[in-house]
């Protein structure tokens, strides 16, 4: 630190070299130019402060320039001409820069104090103003909030962007892009010429998204890429010709930082080589940045300019922020001056600062702010006024249906109204009965008409809030007796509805409806009036034989096993409450009663009978107990105890004396040796499509209403998710089967191969759209006991590496799995589809809304809901093909071993494998 101290007319060549190069370590100063770094070098003192220490006052007129090299300063403003008001508004680091104000003598617009011990690096006014001159672009990127105008006064956004200094790592993202289509594509950089002028080694906006979607399946639309190259853009490593700050995927120049200088040279053979081998890497990372870049970018525009598209993607956002999670259809965000807007945060967190009292707390991720002032008597700007304009606009749109003075009906005219030539409304929330009511008079006479988002929803979701018998009979009084003349059309267009609508509640609920006495009993009623009415009424004779069909169908009662067994090899049919079950439950000496219940048995009658069969009085407890040994207690009403145990899990019973002394059973460990010997014959693409296969079945068997009973509780209910907890116990087997492969694989070439197959597998998974086995795999591969095996990753070829990237990456549950969820919006039905994240998303909506507001249902809940399940119905609409494969001589015994994989689910002893195959690095 000598030389920096001593007067700048004193220093020599070697003081200036010993100052460069502490200079060059510290962040901000990296990627200065050399000229500018030397004549920093060559005018600089070196100043060091004390904790604590006031460096200059607020209102101070300004001497110097500073930087920081080591150390903290704390940024204090004050509102009152007394400096012990001042609160602490930011903090500068490292490598932050301030003073700026000696460009134009205005005072200090704050106090800077020493945070702790801090060196700073002063340039006095007369120099600084001197290298502003000569290297504003430079210098301008090191200036540090709150103070960041890139010239004095100034707050052009272009200016910006030109003088912004891009991360090491975007500059080498930059790099290794150009150099890659100077290999794949040399002519996409070259002079372009456009009304009659010339510019120099341009890209086209086309071109490069075009580039971008053909290298890698990790970019999945054309506005993904665009937000990819957005990302480059705002960083300067892209820049448009004419300086616009959004990239466009238009016929508009761009060029690469790397071409800004003429005669920049071409990449040699070995940069060409490292960037083809960083390059599934950079896109990679590009892809994950490049949303956020994207929605910048839109954000920035003014309303007016955003385009359709623009909206969707902001609304798909906003949908996922915290703040208005309850929002559905409606979105209000404005962007405004300050005071006047409200703001959500999208991404990093925000200081509340009250003068006087300092940072009084700290607002994330999701938080919002500002909303009060808008609504309160508080002096209103003129967005506010805005904002209140819109606030009546909605009301001005909304229907209140009012019995009794009390609310019964909340409609909101549909925003389509105005383009479809009739206006149409939308039910927010109203009695069950109302809602019905409303339905029934608005619906089509159409039995094949099916209209989404309406009737559909309420059918879907009946069951939450309005009972079978509740609903049956309010259906029936919906089907008149009335048939005189002058009420004739009227009774008859009523009689339609309420069979229609009753024949798609029946389509809804299918085999259900044969396990409910109440609609049992309603569907032979309105057989019988319906059968009668026709013989009068010719325009019911078409809706009788559908009706016939529902109400004289019977359903058999089927014994079921679930023990691990063989039924696994026989075609799946759906699990139904009124089934019944042969269960073992054990003892604590591990002896075993089987018994027989009912799907739907709670825990205390799965303990009376297994009493009764022991011929026991003494009181006992049902317990699942894991491999691991963890005891957990079920609880007298739960309902269908037996499908939710682990993958190796077994039910015990006993009484409370014994509990402690429960040990799990022998084959609860699971295998001791891996099955590759069995399965590395088999061909990747054959275990893929038999898994495909099995989990098409699970997945065909899952009944809508289960996600409900799921999400809602199914203890309220009293039904089964049987079929639903068993589609998810298969993601869990598969993700273990390939952890438990790994872990017993103890040659480092066989393991190698292990991982390749499993990469094979899942790519295949992938191509046949079994999205749950892709994801399970995946998943398995990520578990900490595989994904520690750093030599066994080593020795995985890089085309590997490079594919586990790319599925990685759909895993990646940021942005609330946007990856993922774009991936599936390109693919046609049938798909499988990762189950666990469409659960996640319904308890989401479940668990920030209520159902009832004002007594009454939430109907908007009700249809996020339901939207989520027609994405459920979605990727079933169509038949499973089974002929997308061409089945080899050995597919019975591949079958077999699909349906049949050994797992150890025990954590800890897969870790224990883990470590003995390849012990910790000291």
């Amino acid at each position: 630190d000598v030389p920096i101290s001593r007067l700048t007319t004193g220093r020599s060549g070697e003081d200036v070299d010993i100052i460069l190069t502490r200079l060059r370590e510290v962040k901000g100063f990296k990627r200065f130019p050399s000229p500018l770094l030397l004549q920093i070098c060559a005018c600089a003192f070196y100043e060091c402060l004390e904790k604590g220490i006031t460096l200059f006052r607020q209102g101070d007129i300004g001497t110097s320039w500073y930087a920081v090299l080591s150390g903290s300063l704390d940024v204090k403003v004050s509102e009152t001409a007394n400096h012990q008001d001042a609160v602490t508004i930011c903090t500068l680091g490292i490598g932050t820069a301030f003073g700026e104000s000696i460009l134009d003598n205005t005072p200090r617009h704050a106090t800077i104090v020493s945070r702790e011990t801090s060196e700073l690096l002063r340039i006095e006014q007369r120099e600084f103003k001197s290298l502003w001159e000569k290297h504003r672009q430079s210098l301008a990127g090191l200036l540090a909030p709150p103070y960041g105008a890139m010239e004095s006064g100034s707050n052009n956004d272009s200016e910006h962007a030109r003088t912004h200094i891009p991360s090491e790592k975007l500059q080498r993202t930059g790099k290794v892009l150009r150099n890659a289509i100077l290999s794949r594509a040399p002519h996409m950089i070259r002079d372009r010429k456009y009304h009659l002028k010339t510019y120099r080694q341009c890209c086209v906006g086309t071109e490069l998204v075009d580039w971008l979607v053909l290298q890698s399946a990790c970019v999945l639309t054309r506005s993904h890429a665009v937000g990819m190259w957005q990302a480059l853009l705002e960083e300067g490593v892209l820049n448009h010709v004419d300086q616009e700050l959004g990239f466009q995927d238009k016929y508009l120049f761009y060029r690469f930082l790397d071409d800004e200088e003429e005669d920049t040279p071409l990449p040699s053979e070995e940069e060409k080589r490292e960037s083809e081998e960083e390059l599934p890497e950079t896109i990679l990372f590009l892809a994950q940045i490049g949303p956020d870049s994207l929605l910048r970018m839109i954000l920035r525009k003014s309303p007016g300019q955003r385009t359709g598209d623009d909206l969707e993607i902001i609304y798909d956002e906003l949908l996922h922020i915290k703040a208005l999670a309850h929002l559905s259809n409606t979105v209000m965000f404005n962007q405004g001056e300050e005071g006047t807007s409200w703001y959500i945060i999208q991404k990093g967190s925000v200081n509340v600062v009250i003068y006087g009292k300092g940072v009084v707390c700290t607002l994330h991720e999701g938080d919002d702010f500002g909303k009060l002032a808008l609504v309160t008597d508080s002096p209103r700007a003129a967005s506010i006024e805005d904002f209140n304009r819109i606030l009546r606009d909605v009301e001005a749109n909304t229907v209140r249906l009012k019995e009794h003075e009390q609310a019964v009906l909340v409609l909101e005219k549909s925003p389509r109204s105005s383009t479809l030539g009739s206006i149409k409304y939308t039910v927010i929330s109203g009695t069950p009965e109302k809602i019905l009511e409303h339905f029934l008079e608005n619906m089509r006479m159409d039995i094949h008409h099916n209209d989404p988002g309406t009737v559909d929803d309420f059918l879907l979701m009946q069951c939450v809030f309005m009972p079978n018998s509740q609903l049956c009979p309010l259906l029936m009084a919906q089907y008149p007796f009335c048939l005189y003349s002058l009420w004739l059309e009227y009774a008859l267009n009523s009689k339609r509805k309420a069979v229609i609508l009753a024949l798609r509640w029946a389509n809804t609920h299918t085999y259900m409806l044969q396990e409910d006495p109440a609609a049992i009993s309603f569907l032979e009623e309105l057989y019988g009036s319906i059968t009668n009415d026709s013989r009068m009424l010719r325009a019911l004779k078409d809706l009788v034989p559908d009706v016939e069909k529902i109400a004289t169908f019977q359903l058999k009662s089927l014994i079921r096993q679930f023990s691990n067994g063989e039924e696994r090899l026989q075609k799946k049919q759906p699990i139904r409450n009124h089934d019944d079950i042969l269960l073992k439950v054990y003892c604590s000496d591990h002896t075993y009663t089987t018994i027989r219940v009912a799907v739907a048995a709670t825990g205390r009658e799965v303990i009376g009978a297994v009493a009764d069969k022991l011929g026991t009085t003494d009181e006992l407890l049902l317990v699942h107990l894991s491999s691991a040994g963890e005891k957990q207690m079920l609880k007298p009403n739960d309902v269908s105890v037996f499908s939710t145990s682990s993958i190796n899990g077994r039910l015990f019973s006993c009484p409370r004396d014994q509990l402690s002394s429960l040990t799990p059973l022998p084959d609860q460990e699971g295998p001791s040796a891996g099955s590759m010997s069995t399965f590395e014959l088999m061909s990747s693409k054959d275990l893929a499509y038999q898994m495909t296969m099995f989990d098409w079945e699970l997945f065909s068997c899952v009944h809508e209403h289960e996600l409900l009973y799921h999400t809602f509780g199914r203890q309220s209910f009293r039904r089964t998710t049987a079929n639903l907890d068993l589609f998810l116990r298969r993601f869990n087997q598969v993700q273990l089967w390939v952890v438990t492969e790994v872990c017993l694989c103890g040659q480092l070439s066989k393991r190698v191969q292990l991982l390749k197959k499993f990469i094979k597998i899942a790519a295949h998974c992938r191509e046949f759209k079994n999205l749950n086995s892709f994801f399970a795999i995946i998943m398995g591969m990520s578990n900490p006991a595989v994904s520690r095996l750093s030599q066994t990753w080593e020795k995985l070829p890089s085309k590997f590496k490079k594919f586990y990237a790319e599925f990685e990456n759909m895993m990646d549950p940021s942005r609330n799995h946007r990856s993922y969820r774009l991936t599936v919006t390109k693919l046609d039905s049938p798909i499988i589809p990762f189950m666990p994240l469409l659960l996640k998303d319904m308890t989401f909506t479940h668990e920030g809304n209520k159902t009832f507001i004002d007594n009454m249902v939430n109907f908007e809940k009700m249809r996020i809901i339901a939207n989520t399940i027609r994405q459920v119905r979605y990727c079933r609409s169509q038949p499973f093909n089974p002929e997308i494969c061409q089945p080899n001589k050995n597919q019975a015994e591949v079958r077999g071993y699909v349906r049949k994989l050994g797992v150890i689910d025990n954590q800890r002893a897969l870790t224990n494998l883990s470590y003995r195959l390849e012990p910790r690095r000291t």
